[in-house]
């Protein structure tokens, strides 16, 4: 059996308390912890309710945490355990700490895929870079199909939508035209889409405009 000492509110979160035991034992616990537990300086806690409360205490620590982290920027579930464990996190409570995050809807992979590749197409990427980036922020591939389908018909016209961009609509001199050519291709638009692009911008412009350096 433990006894409470004190509960003592912390100064920058009034929804966060430390609790002291008589055995010199601490916890952080919430507001909704006290509440469901009884808890008051002066009780009582047995082994059970005492391991039942650590329990709890650690997964509103973890909770807490994830969502401070989600508060910074949108991202996966694979992005959230990931981020978690490098902070040092227990692999289990991380994905126990995601389960709880979809299920309140903090987050939402597929509504998150749909976001990166809108942002990716804006921003005047081509396809296999947005692939890349879904990737690289762990969404599963069963969920691709979906985001994808944000993307423009036609891309040929998005890649002259990005070259334009690039070159600011205006006559470009050869070299110029070259090095954007190349831009969208590591930008993720196909060779092909890129050559279109270009062959389109010289034929708005005019091959003899452009410029010579």
């Amino acid at each position: 059996m433990a006894r409470i000492v004190s509960l003592t509110q912390a100064k920058r979160d009034p929804n966060r308390f430390t609790l002291e035991l008589d055995t010199g034992e601490t916890l952080t616990v919430t507001v909704a912890l006290i509440a469901d537990y009884g808890l008051y300086s002066g009780a009582e806690l047995d082994e059970e309710a005492l391991r039942r409360l650590r329990g709890d205490a650690e997964r509103a620590r973890i909770r807490a945490r994830a969502l401070r982290i989600l508060g910074a920027r949108a991202m996966s579930r694979a992005e959230m355990i990931k981020s978690l464990t490098s902070k040092g996190e227990d692999e289990a409570a991380a994905e126990e700490t995601a389960d709880w995050l979809e299920a309140i809807g903090a987050i939402d992979d597929k509504e998150y895929a749909a976001s990166v590749v809108r942002h990716y197409a804006a921003k005047g990427y081509g396809l296999g870079r947005i692939k890349s980036e879904l990737h690289r922020r762990g969404i599963g591939r069963a969920l691709w199909d979906d985001a994808l389908a944000n993307l423009p018909e036609d891309m040929d016209g998005a890649a002259f939508d990005a070259l334009c961009a690039l070159l600011r609509r205006a006559p470009a001199s050869r070299d110029r035209l070259r090095r954007a050519v190349q831009t969208l291709a590591r930008r993720g638009f196909s060779w092909s889409e890129a050559q279109s692009a270009a062959r389109r911008y010289i034929e708005e412009f005019g091959e003899e405009e452009l410029d010579e350096e």
